[in-house]
């Protein structure tokens, strides 16, 4: 009996010799699923690299994370994303606000046409308090949001003319994200939208089966979209497209408390690096990726502050429509920041 007594009493102190982070390996999973909708040629795929690899080295190795890109973990139905985390189905994701908010309306604030003139706005929302309510709202859903990336500000293409307009939009077919916002907004402009995964587009480009579509223009240069027919190029800037890291909430709650904050650490190095990216190339006067879209024989188009000051006129009925979806005082609280901002500046 004492030889028994003996050993549980050592059995005892070995599990309270035990790490936490040791006790807890058997429930960590040999792999994660990073969703991402476009891979490492884009910035928001390397993003999705660049994160993968801080949390590898840095859990040694406790967290290993593989990226799928082009939203394949849902049959590359983007719109779908969101759900698929809450579910499980995916366990981390980089994800755009634009494709997330049917299920969260309140992103689609970031689409309210011509709410942020410049990356300055996008900083005042993204990095205030509308940010961090946003995350809350997040947290209420069911996932554990840990940074902010970008996508970038959304320019339109096409293969017919220039648009300089409102009117000049009118008939063309244009292939838009899957976000109801984003048909009122083309169908406002007289245009034909029509809803389609960024896997169907560039063959729906290349065929003519569409005339153009709206993207940063980090994605038209990655994609060469000038070789699809894509030889006119707008710069409006009326949209932008922030991203945002998640976990879903059973798998962040199977780590450790220092893994977790390993992880979230990463996520927000990864998603400055990923700021970096999206805006390389596009500020100043003449940015770089405007020469070089230019190079490839492309027209591109800067609208005076007149021409920019007719579009917003003829997307506010949108603008407002949706605002009251979105959520009344949550949009004051982001023109109040947007505001707020120009007087700093």
């Amino acid at each position: 009996m004492k030889v028994i007594a003996r050993a549980a009493a050592v059995a005892a102190l070995l599990a309270l010799a035990t790490p936490p982070a040791l006790a807890q390996q058997p429930k960590y999973q040999a792999e994660y699923r990073l969703s991402t909708v476009v891979g490492p040629a884009f910035p928001w795929g390397k993003a999705g690299e660049r994160w993968a690899e801080l949390v590898r080295q840095r859990t040694q190795g406790r967290i290993n994370i593989k990226m799928y890109p082009g939203a394949s973990l849902v049959a590359g139905d983007q719109t779908r994303e969101f759900t698929a985390i809450r579910q499980g189905v995916i366990d981390l994701a980089i994800g755009s606000t634009i494709n997330w908010s049917p299920q969260i309306k309140q992103l689609n604030l970031f689409s309210l046409p011509f709410l942020m003139p410049d990356y300055d706005a996008i900083d005042a929302l993204t990095q205030g308090e509308v940010g961090r309510e946003l995350f809350r709202i997040l947290e209420k859903a069911g996932v554990v949001p840990l940074a902010w990336g970008e996508n970038g500000f959304r320019e339109v293409t096409n293969s017919k003319r220039e648009l300089r307009r409102p009117e000049d939009f009118k008939g063309l077919k244009f292939r838009v994200v899957g976000s109801p916002l984003f048909l009122d907004v083309f169908s406002a402009l007289g245009a034909n939208p029509t809803q389609m995964s960024w896997a169907d587009a560039q063959p729906a480009l290349a065929s003519g089966a569409v005339d153009g579509q709206e993207n940063p223009l980090t994605v038209f240069t990655a994609a060469k979209l000038h070789t699809v027919g894509q030889r006119n190029v707008t710069l409006w800037g009326y949209v932008a497209d922030p991203l945002i890291f998640v976990a879903n909430k059973e798998v962040w709650e199977s780590w450790t408390k220092e893994d977790r904050e390993i992880v979230r650490q990463a996520a927000i190095e990864a998603g400055r690096y990923c700021i970096e990216l999206a805006r390389d190339g596009l500020l100043g006067p003449e940015p770089a990726v405007v020469k070089t879209i230019e190079g490839f024989g492309v027209k591109v188009v800067r609208l005076t502050a007149d021409e920019r000051a007719a579009f917003v006129k003829a997307t506010r009925p949108v603008y407002e429509k949706w605002a009251k979806q979105i959520g009344p005082e949550l949009v004051r609280k982001a023109e109040a920041a947007v505001a707020a901002r120009k007087k700093k500046s």
